[in-house]
Order: C-alpha cells, then structure tokens, then sequence
C-alpha cells in the first residue's frame, strides 16, 4: 500500500528550505562585509608644481651706508635715533666744533641716502672726527639675498627668475623675488656662481639679518595629476598604489616625476578624480574587498 505525503506537508519542507537558503545567503554577505579592510582614500587631482633649489641666506638691504661727519668736534644734538626714517640730506645729529676763541655754528651730520637709520653709533657729549662712524642708513623698499649655486646649476639660471622666500618670522607667508645678478665668473674655492636675489619690501616686513629660506624655481609644471606621498609603495623605479575599483583594492604600478611638499607627480599610471588609498595600505592585497572613508 502507498502512502502518499499530505500537501501541507509539502509546502512547509519548501519554506524550509527557502528559509534556509536565506539565511546563508545573508550569513555569507555579512561573513564578506567582516572581511573587507577599512582604508581612506584621496581623489587624483591636477596641481601646478615647481621643481626648485633650495638655500637658505641672511638678507641684506638693498642700499646701506655708513654715516661720518666732515668736522671735528663733540656730539652736541642727535636728531634721529634707531629706526627713523630719514630724508637725503637731512641731519641725523650736531656736531659743536667752537674752539677757544672762536665760535661756530653747530655742524651737521647728514644722510646721504634715504632710508631709515638702523643704528645710530655716538652719544651726545662723544668727541668725532671725520674718520668716526655717526651712523648707519639703511633703504630696505628692496631688500637683497646673496647665493652660491653650484656650477652644475649654472645652465638653469636666468635673470628675472623667481624664487619663493620664507621667514621664520612670518611662518606660512611667502615673499617673492627674482634674480636680478649673475656673477660671470665662478668662484673657483667652491665651484659656484654668486647671484643675487631682490624682494619688494614696500611694507617693510623683511628686516636686513633676518634668516630666509629660499626656493629658487628653476622649471614649473601645470595642471599635472597629483597624489600624496602616502599613496605610494615601494622605491623607484618600482613604485605602486592601490586604486580602488568596485569596492576592491587593485594594485597598480605608476611611474612618479617631481614632487613639491607632500605632493608627487604621476607621470605614468593615474588618471585624475581615479581614487588611490593612503591610510590602510598594510593590510591590503590583490583584489581584496575594502571599506571606503574619503578624504575631504
């Protein structure tokens, strides 16, 4: 005698099974989320970069002179003191040069250029000649910075080249120049070129002394597409990123050129807005899945 199963018994193995499968389904899609690695990716973008030399100097004003006075005698009125502006010709102090039995007008000490007067050397009462030093002028509009490039640079220098300064004193600011003399001889002690770099100063900011860093630009690039140094892997000529396609890690060998602060060229490899990890980096490996958080 046959027996045959009822329906009702029938529809609850399928839903059993359905359910089943439902449930492996979803276990199998959160096993595969738990796996994937967490990294932060950055976009490629297009910069303009330069390529530079970088010196440091002190800086100079651009014109400064020495103060003495014609006669001798004694300090009797000083007229400007440290930091003064003063006019060509105008008196920076008085000297009394009155002998016995002979009286003169005071005598003036003046500026032969316009500036202002970084230091002023006598006091009222001190005896001078016209071998003493009264004080010093300074014009500082323009201010100047003297360098030695090695001779191999020579063929990349120019007149009117710019350089980027920077002083610890305005940290983040940057100052332009350019250059305005080249040396036609080398110095033959240290196989180099003197040049000479002059900055606008109009607000007088830059002070003569004052320790600057200085970026001489010596080739410019625009519009190139950029990464920064954490995205890459490895040393040249065999440097790589991860790109992330789908979801996935895909290593991919690039071919690096200049680079400016914690930018890098990709001259061979990248395409912009293509998104390239740089936090994460250790865990990864071909093709593996990945949780993406985006730099902003």
């Amino acid at each position: 005698m046959c027996i045959r199963p009822r329906k009702s018994n029938a529809i609850i193995l399928l839903l059993g099974i359905l359910f089943l499968s439902g449930c492996t389904a979803r276990e199998q899609k959160k096993n595969g989320l738990s796996q994937a690695i967490p990294v932060k990716v950055m976009r490629v973008s297009l910069k303009d970069l330069a390529e530079t030399l970088d010196y440091v100097g002190s800086v100079k004003a651009q014109d400064e002179v020495v103060v003495y006075p014609k006669v001798s005698g004694k300090i009797a009125e000083k007229v400007k003191v440290d930091g003064a502006q003063v006019a060509k010709g105008e008196p920076i102090a008085f000297i009394d040069r009155d002998e016995v039995g002979l009286k003169f007008e005071k005598s003036p000490v003046e500026s032969p250029l316009a500036g202002i007067v970084g230091r002023v050397y006598v006091d009222i009462g001190a005896n001078v000649a016209p071998q003493t030093p009264v004080a010093l002028v300074v014009s500082i509009n323009k201010v100047k910075i003297d360098l030695d490039i090695p001779e191999r640079y020579v063929s990349q220098l120019s007149l009117g080249q710019e350089a980027r300064v920077a002083f610890d004193a305005y940290l983040g600011k940057e100052f332009i120049g350019e250059v305005t003399q080249i040396s036609p001889v080398l110095d033959l002690d240290t196989r180099s070129v003197p040049i000479e770099i002059t900055i606008d100063n109009t607000e007088q900011l830059i002070k003569p002394g004052m320790f600057a860093r200085v970026k001489l630009i010596i080739q410019e690039y625009k519009q190139v597409p950029v990464v920064l140094k954490e995205a890459l892997i490895g040393r040249e000529p065999d440097i790589s990123v991860y790109v992330i396609e789908n979801n996935k890690a895909i290593i991919r060998k690039v071919l690096v050129g200049i680079h400016q602060g914690p930018y890098w060229e990709i001259k061979e490899g990248l395409r912009e807005n293509e998104a390239v990890v740089i936090v994460g980096q250790q865990r990864l490996y071909g093709n593996c899945l990945v949780i993406v958080e985006e730099e902003k």
